[in-house]
């Protein structure tokens, strides 16, 4: 007698189709990018017809989303942990870095080039403010002595249409929007290569990055 609250065979065959589905995507996404993301390629690879794989996705833009939900909700995760461990900003960074090291082509889905056509549900907005609150809790635990900045004061004024309603004082909202940018112009730039040949190692450029960046607000 089956227990209660086991799945059903066929759902578990659903499962096993759709996440080698997803596998067959992101090799897809590493060879030419998610822009050429085909379902009719991946069933041709998987021994399918393009219908019956579409009993398992609905379109394109179905599977982007599942691999995009699954890409922010593994970083929103691992701030979690991290911010549980009371690592504050300077692990946020890390994790960030980390995350992004260990599989370039889901960070660049998520934080790279938008894919054309394509555009996210609620669902997968929210998850990504989770990202940001953890961030934006890590800027406000810092001290923000200095006055305050004309873009600092430009970001209270956008009330919480990018905040989710978020606490922070206008010197954090700063902090952290700072912090977000320069981390990932530096990660972009590692993640594709462009610092190939120049001699030195990223890693210290992050950490020195990050460094200026928790550095306390001047006076």
């Amino acid at each position: 007698m089956a227990e209660t609250g086991t799945t059903t065979p066929r759902e578990r065959y659903r499962a096993q189709v759709r996440a080698e589905v997803k596998e067959r995507a992101w090799e897809q996404i590493a060879t030419a990018g998610a822009s050429a993301l085909s379902l009719n390629a991946i069933a041709k690879q998987m021994g399918m017809s393009g219908p019956a794989l579409y009993r398992y996705f609905a379109g394109r833009d179905e599977l982007i989303t599942e691999l995009v939900r699954d890409a922010y909700r593994s970083l929103a995760d691992a701030f979690r942990t991290t911010s549980a461990a009371g690592a504050g900003l300077p692990g946020l960074a890390h994790t960030l870095r980390d995350w992004a090291l260990a599989d370039p082509q889901r960070y660049f889905l998520v934080y790279g080039t938008p894919v054309p056509g394509y555009h996210a549900p609620d669902d997968v907005t929210l998850i990504a403010s989770e990202i940001m609150t953890a961030l934006l809790d890590a800027c406000a635990d810092l001290p923000a002595d200095g006055p305050t900045t004309p873009l600092a004061a430009h970001l209270e004024g956008l009330g919480d249409r990018w905040t989710n309603g978020h606490p922070a004082p206008p010197a954090a909202l700063q902090r952290a929007l700072t912090c977000w940018t320069r981390l990932h112009g530096v990660l972009s730039l590692e993640l594709a290569g462009h610092f190939t040949g120049m001699g030195f190692d990223p890693t210290q450029l992050f950490t020195a990055e990050l460094t200026t960046l928790t550095a306390p607000t001047p006076n």
